[in-house]
């Protein structure tokens, strides 16, 4: 990981698991500041704590926000943009992982609300602060989008996510991987639409944090199981995410998945590679977030 002198940081869901871990790890390069966001304040206080141990001079600070409620994105993004001056590296790191099928405050399916439609919100509020860093001699601005190789088992329904159709057996897990399919190709559609901003996917293993371990009981046996002997804990989840802050901007394809460690995917699929999905997604996305702009 190169020296982050000068640079600002954004990591979203650094309260915990491998959003915590990237924090406290990018603390010891030098950054100008981190802003991590979240809503746990007790658990923010603990890996400010935990930055300020290894990196004293480092202003670690928290940012609340809830990535389900656009209100509270929209009020993040308006604090982060009074104080910043310039954005460097945005981490869409937060995310919930199968739960029932309910919608958010604002009408979506709590999934596709919370992993993709609030990171979305929030990276569009940002994204002229973060094309304007990108201007600046030497910069290296990137927008690094945690997935997950559930989108495998996704599809974007634009006629249900407002709504709580549970689908098939295991519903919420098809829910989840929706969700996921979306932070890929969005991903790669804002490389497409705004290059000044290198912008990738990647995937972090199956790692131990709370998304696994606070699913119900069958849930959470369906994972281990189903993963035995693979489950990565918090520290080897970060890898992928710290990789793709620090690999040479020259060897990282624009918009491109990648696994763990640094491993450009050969496992995508048509729909995952479908530029008119991605642009389809694009378009629906700008006209549900057009109100909180």
């Amino acid at each position: 990981i190169p020296d982050l002198t000068g640079q600002i940081v954004l990591v979203t869901g650094g309260t915990g698991g491998i959003g915590a871990e990237v924090v406290v790890e990018l603390a010891k390069h030098k950054p100008d500041r981190i802003l991590f966001t979240g809503r746990n304040t007790k658990s923010a206080e603990a890996v400010i704590q935990r930055g300020r141990a290894v990196a004293p001079a480092v202003n670690i600070s928290f940012v609340p926000c809830d990535l389900a409620s656009l209100g509270s994105v929209r009020e993040a993004a308006d604090k982060i943009l009074s104080e910043c001056p310039r954005l460097d590296l945005f981490l869409a790191n937060a995310g919930v992982m199968a739960k029932p099928a309910v919608l958010s405050a604002d009408g979506y399916e709590t999934h596709f609300a919370t992993n993709h439609v609030g990171h979305a919100l929030l990276i569009r509020k940002l994204l002229p602060l973060l094309e304007k860093t990108a201007d600046l001699a030497g910069a290296d601005v990137r927008i690094i989008y945690t997935t997950s190789l559930a989108w495998r088992g996704g599809k974007i329904p634009f006629d249900s996510l407002k709504t709580t159709k549970d689908g098939p057996v295991m519903g919420r897990w098809f829910r989840y991987g929706n969700s996921k399919l979306a932070n890929l190709l969005y991903a790669r559609e804002l490389a497409r639409r705004h290059p000044k901003v290198l912008s990738l996917s990647i995937h972090p293993g199956v790692v131990g944090t709370g998304l696994v371990n606070d699913l119900r009981l069958f849930d959470r046996m369906f994972v281990k199981a189903s993963q035995l002997g693979r489950i990565l804990t918090p520290e080897q989840g970060a890898f992928n995410n710290l990789w793709s802050v620090s690999a040479p901007r020259a060897s990282i394809a624009p918009g491109a998945f990648y696994e763990p460690v640094g491993r450009l995917s050969t496992t995508e699929t048509a729909q995952s590679r479908d530029p008119e999905l991605a642009s389809k997604l694009w378009d629906w996305t700008e006209k549900e977030l057009e109100k909180w702009m």
